[in-house]
This record gives structure tokens, sequence and C-alpha cells, in this order.
């Protein structure tokens, strides 16, 4: 377990007079136990207590793997399918003093798991997410790090994919380029969007098989991970050719990335930083297509703290990262985003992607 987080979740709880902590699998289970196990329906989670000590509870199919991935003795507590979870579980918390205590939980555990556990136990279960994103949200010089690289190896990839797009291709077919040329640097790929024609208007379009065509607007949004940091990067590419309408667009989407990037500097006033965008944005006419918060914390986990938003009443300080994603998205017809990972590192303001802002025609 990451003694770091610990110690600093621990003391978090004690400011927030919780008992414990719940966290289910996940990204965040990964940052602070060092593992992560697949999640299917049935209830599991590590448990950390505000006195330090620490137990899981999963089900028997389960044990072996999460044994192995803890690495050190901590106790797992198991249940099978023709038992009551809930008892089970009721009976482990009881053991540990929990019964009728406060228990924060992350964001993967599942309300029709939580709510007979607290049913039988009288726990008064807790929003723990924000603690997990608090413990995390400024970086260590190696993160800092780590983050560089996962930036400029998303930045590398950026040319050969390029080349690789044309009209014919699928959606999902750019998406298992960028999965190969990720895979060829040694990393995975994470978080990938590729939205081509109307689909470009979808901020977080779910979907990958239209056929690219000729005069598309195609939004590339796609990252990797490095030495557990993640990166995301958002680049707008045009196919065949630009129209003035998409020009005029894009030109001021590219402003506005830049009259935020220009607003930071630690210290500064987040929802100060998301104006500088969005004011920009209204001011041209477009505020009504600027549907999204302006960027996201970025760290272990691609969205996390700190929000770029108006209602996060923040200010910013040397060691946190985060994106700058301004866009304009108009339904039915097109959207542009172009998002670069801002970094309050040591020595100042780093903008961590590197590739251009000039407009691409493929």
């Amino acid at each position: 377990m990451n003694e770091r987080f610990k110690e600093r979740l621990i003391r978090l709880m004690g400011e927030k007079q919780v008992d414990a902590m719940m966290i289910a699998p996940s990204e965040e289970l990964r940052f602070l136990a060092g593992f992560n196990v697949y999640q299917d329906e049935r209830f599991q989670a590590l448990f950390l207590t505000a006195k330090g000590g620490a137990f899981y509870i999963c089900n028997i199919l389960s044990r072996d793997e999460v044994v192995e991935g803890l690495g050190e003795p901590i106790p797992v507590h198991t249940w099978t399918d023709n038992e009551d979870f809930a008892a089970v579980a009721g009976n482990v918390l009881e053991e540990y003093g929990l019964l009728g205590g406060t228990v924060g939980v992350n964001s993967t555990v599942r309300a029709f798991n939580l709510i007979p556990v607290a049913e039988r136990t009288g726990i008064r279960f807790v929003n723990g997410k924000e603690w997990l994103e608090e413990i995390r949200i400024i970086k260590t010089p190696e993160e800092m790090e780590n983050l560089r690289i996962a930036a400029r190896i998303a930045d590398d990839i950026f040319p050969e994919l390029l080349d690789f797009i044309r009209p014919g291709l699928r959606e999902i077919d750019i998406r298992t380029e960028m999965e190969r040329l990720f895979a060829a640097r040694g990393v995975k790929l994470a978080g990938d969007i590729v939205a081509s024609g109307p689909n470009s208007a979808l901020p977080h379009y779910f979907g990958n098989q239209r056929v690219i065509e000729e005069q598309d607007v195609i939004v590339l949004d796609y990252g990797c991970s490095y030495g557990g940091m993640f990166s995301d990067v958002t680049r707008t590419v045009f196919v065949g050719g630009v129209t003035e309408e998409q020009r005029k667009v894009y030109e001021i989407v590219r402003r506005a990335n830049r009259a935020a990037r220009e607003a930071v500097r630690e210290g500064a006033f987040i929802p100060d930083v998301d104006a500088a965008a969005r004011n920009l944005i209204a001011a041209e006419g477009y505020g009504e297509f600027f549907t999204t918060r302006l960027g996201h914390g970025i760290g272990y986990i691609t969205h996390e703290q700190p929000e770029i938003k108006g209602t996060n009443r923040r200010r910013l300080e040397q060691g946190m990262a985060f994106s700058v994603e301004p866009g304009i998205y108009m339904a039915g017809k097109f959207g542009v985003r172009i998002e670069d990972v801002i970094l309050m590192g040591e020595e100042g303001v780093e903008r961590l992607n590197r590739t251009g802002h000039e407009i691409v025609v493929i």
C-alpha cells in the first residue's frame, strides 16, 4: 500500500470525523493499494480505518487475486455465492467496530451493493471521492516527470496518426491505429474518442462505426499511461478541406485555448481561468455551444481534481495538473475542441502537449 497516500487519507478521515474509507475496484484502488481487480456485480472493497487498520471483503472467487495484489498481510474476508453477502459483510464490519459509524465510499461503489449493507449495519455511507482526489491533487517531482513523458508519447504518435487517416476508414479503424502506435512505444491507449462529421459535435461521443468522408471534421481525443500517470490531448483535424465557418470556429477555439492558458498562474482563481475562455467564445456569439467545463485534473486517473470550471472556487497551486480544452459543439453540424494538459511545475507553468494548434487538413 502506498504509505504516503495512506497517511494522508487517515489524517483526512480524522478531520472529517469518518471511521473508515471503502474503496471498490477502480483506478483509485490501484493508486492507493498498487493493484486492481475485475469488478463484477458481487460486493467487494478494501477498507481503511481511521485508526490505520485495513481489511478486504470479497467473494471467494476473487480471494487469491486479491491476496496476491495486496502483497502484504492484510486480512481478506470472503463470502460465497450461497451466502448473504450483506450478512457476512455486517459481521466483518462489526468485528472492526464500524456498526453505526460513518464510512466514506469511492467513485465505483455500487448502490445495489451498499444499500443492503447499510440497512443491516446502520452505517452512514458518505461520498469520499473528493477525499481520494485531495490526497493526490499535488504531484510529486516523480509524478510530474511521468506526466511529461506521458504527454510526449501522446504527441509523438500524432504525425503518424495523420498519415494513417483517410476517407473510407471507420472511426474504430483510427482508434485501432492509435492503440497500435502506443503499443509500439510500450504503453497503452487510454481514454480515446474518434468523432467524425456530425459526431464531432458530441463532446463525449461513444460510438465508433461511422465511415470517414471527404470534408469531415474529426475530433481526436486520446492519451496513454506512463508510470501511473495519464496523458490527455485533443486535436481537431479536417479531411479534404475547411469551410469558412469551420475555419472561423476553429480560430475562436484556438484563441480561447490560448486565453485560458495565459490566465493560468500560481494563485489564479479557477473560475477566472474558465471565464477567460468562456467569455471569449461568448463574445464571438458561440457561448451557447460551449457546453462543458473548461478542463479537468489529471494524474492517476484521466479525470480528477482540480476541475477547471466556474463553480470550483479554489486557487491553482504548484504541483497541480489539469487540462485546458475549450470547445464549440453545434449539434448536427460539427464540433471543434483543442486540449492541452497544463502542469504547475517547480519552475512555473508548463504546457505539456507541444503539438501545434494550426489547422491541419488531411
